[in-house]
C-alpha cells in the first residue's frame, strides 16, 4: 500500500456501508448520517528486534524506577499480570507480546533466584480464558512450567476469598484488587496498548480489580460524563482508574508497569484489503493460483502440470502458513541453572516478525 494521511470521514447518505469487525467475523453497516470514521494512517514500522527492546525497557525504566533487576531479590513474592483475551483484536501472531515479556521478566527472576511467582491473568469481569487462548498469550513453555502447579490463574473479580479492600478514594470509590497481588512484593504488569485508554493505572486499577471497584466506573453515568473515552481530561473513565492507582500505590502496592505499544498491521498479507478503504479500488492480496497436482501415475514422467481448460486451478488457501519454529525446541539449549523456581534456563526466543 502507497503511503496515505489518516483522516475523519463524516458520514452522509450517500455514504456506503462500512466493514466492521464483529467477533470473530465481519459485517457491513450503513451508519447513521453525522457519524465519524477515523481512518488510521500508514502503520508504523515494527521494531526490528522487539527482544533486544524489551530489555533494554526492562533495564532502562522511563520515570523515577530502578531497573527490574534491581528490584528482584531471593526470598520475595512476585506477581506478573497481564492483560486478558479481549486484547488485541485479532490476536497478533505468535510469539504474542506478551509472551516476549514475561520470558524477560522470569529469566530476570531466576537469575535473581525469586522461586515464588505467580502469573494472573488480568480479567477484570471478562470471561475466563481457554487452554488455547492462554498458551497463544504466554506461550507454551510458560503455561507449562506454571499451569501444573497452580501458579497460572485466572483473576476473579467476585471471589470475596481472592480480594483485599484497601479503602476508598477522596471521592468515595471503593479500593478492592487481587490479594496475591496486593501482598507481593512487587507486581509486574504486562500491559498492551491499543487504544488510547489502555495502560497506565488503569491495567491494575481495572483488570484486578472486583466488582465493588468497577462498578464506580464501567457504568452508564461514566459514559455520559465522558466528552471522550480517550482523552483524559474528558475522560471520567480515566479520571476513576487514575484516583484509584493512586490509592493502591499508596497504600504500599509496588507496580512495575510494562507497556507495550502495536501498530495497525493487522492483518497478514493474505487479508491485506480488510485494510482497504471503502471506496478505494479492490487489488488481489492473494498470490497466483498454484498449478493443481495430477496425482499419482504409474509411468516416471509424472509432473506438476497445468489442468485442463474445463476444471478450475486449486487456489492457495487464504490463511497464513503456521510457524514452523518452536520456542521449546530452542530454550534450553544453554546450560541449565540450578534453581528451585519451575523457571529455571534462559531463554533463546526466535526471532519472528510481530506487530509491535
Amino acid at each position: 500500500m502507497s503511503p496515505r494521511p489518516g483522516f475523519v470521514l463524516e458520514v452522509d447518505r450517500a455514504t456506503p456501508p462500512s466493514l466492521f469487525w464483529h467477533g470473530e467475523g465481519w459485517r457491513l453497516e450503513r451508519l447513521p448520517a453525522g457519524s465519524r470514521i477515523v481512518y488510521p494512517p500508514e502503520p508504523l514500522e515494527p521494531l526490528a528486534d522487539p527482544d533486544e527492546e524489551i530489555r533494554r525497557a526492562l533495564a532502562q525504566p522511563l520515570g523515577d524506577s530502578a531497573p527490574l533487576a534491581a528490584l528482584l531479590r531471593p526470598g520475595m513474592r512476585l506477581t506478573i499480570a497481564f492483560d486478558d483475551v479481549s486484547l488485541p483484536l485479532p490476536p497478533m501472531r505468535r510469539p504474542d507480546v506478551r509472551q516476549r515479556v514475561i520470558e524477560a521478566v522470569l529469566d530476570l527472576a531466576a537469575q535473581a533466584g525469586v522461586d515464588d511467582v505467580v502469573l494472573i491473568a488480568a480479567l477484570s469481569l471478562h470471561r475466563r480464558m481457554t487452554e488455547a487462548e492462554l498458551r497463544h498469550a504466554v506461550g507454551d513453555r510458560v503455561y507449562d512450567a506454571f499451569a501444573p502447579h497452580g501458579l497460572l490463574l485466572q483473576h476473579d473479580a467476585e471471589d470475596p476469598d481472592g480480594l483485599v479492600h484497601l479503602g476508598c478514594t477522596d471521592a468515595g470509590e471503593d479500593v478492592e484488587i487481587s490479594k496475591r497481588a496486593a501482598t507481593s512484593d512487587l507486581v509486574v504488569y504486562v500491559n498492551i496498548n491499543l487504544v488510547a485508554m489502555d495502560g497506565g493505572h488503569k491495567s491494575v486499577a481495572t483488570g484486578l480489580a472486583s466488582y465493588r471497584s468497577l462498578r464506580h466506573h464501567h457504568n452508564v453515568r461514566t459514559l455520559q460524563h465522558s466528552r471522550s473515552l480517550m482523552d483524559e481530561h474528558r475522560s471520567e473513565l480515566h479520571a476513576s482508574n487514575w484516583r484509584m492507582g493512586r490509592h493502591i500505590a499508596a497504600s504500599g502496592v509496588k507496580v512495575f508497569q510494562i507497556e507495550t505499544t502495536l501498530n495497525t498491521d493487522t492483518f497478514p498479507s493474505q487479508f491485506r484489503f480488510l485494510q482497504r478503504r471503502e471506496w478505494e479500488p479492490a487489488r488481489p492480496p492473494w498470490p497466483a493460483p498454484l498449478p493443481a497436482w495430477r496425482g499419482p501415475s504409474s509411468t516416471p514422467s509424472a509432473r506438476r502440470t497445468r489442468p485442463p481448460a474445463s476444471r478450475p486451478a486449486r487456489s492457495r488457501p487464504c490463511t497464513p502458513a503456521p510457524s514452523t519454529t518452536s520456542i521449546a525446541s530452542t530454550w534450553c539449549r544453554s546450560r541449565v541453572r540450578p534453581t528451585s523456581s519451575p523457571w529455571g534456563c534462559p531463554t533463546s526466543v526466535p526471532t519472528t516478525s510481530t506487530r509491535s
